[in-house]
């Protein structure tokens, strides 16, 4: 008997409490690491996709730098400019900011509807060194009869 009562006196009195400590401790910092990737993966996603886009000017401004980056150009489209070739799905068109800067565009892919009545244009790509702006996206703003605010249509190009 007098043996049972020496292995019970060596066990720790609060070896309970050690355990109920360490698991709240883990879920305290399980639960701070998963608040932190969440606000990782918010910033990331805030900073990725923000509407910020370049003019014409601004683009022209940076030149040689901005050659294979990806970037986003806004602009209005120059009337008779676009140059719809059916057999290469390939649309060409030119748009111009305020100051009148004008940049040439070729978007592989299929001509929007309303790309005639589209009055700018916001698109997204990359610079080639010939000066042509290889657009991989365009959202046209379009006026539209019943609203003030401008349609919008999003298009991607064909990969």
């Amino acid at each position: 008997m007098t043996q049972l009562v020496n292995q019970a006196q060596a066990i720790p009195a609060d070896l309970g409490q050690r355990t109920t400590a360490n698991k709240n401790l883990k879920f305290i910092i399980g639960g701070a690491l998963l608040i932190a990737l969440v606000i990782v993966l918010i910033v990331q996603a805030t900073v990725s996709t923000g509407a910020y886009y370049l003019t014409v000017s601004e683009l022209n401004a940076r030149g040689a730098n901005v050659i294979g980056e990806r970037v986003r150009v806004s602009g209005a489209v120059v009337e008779g400019s676009e140059d719809w070739n059916a057999q290469e799905v390939t649309l060409r068109f030119a748009i111009h900011d305020d100051v009148g800067a004008q940049l040439p565009i070729v978007f592989y892919g299929p001509r929007p509807d309303n790309f005639t009545r589209a009055a700018e244009a916001i698109i997204e790509g990359q610079l080639l060194a010939d000066g042509t702006f290889k657009a991989d996206t365009l959202l046209l703003k379009c006026p539209s009869r019943y609203e003030e605010e401008p349609e919008e249509v999003f298009v991607e190009a064909v990969r």
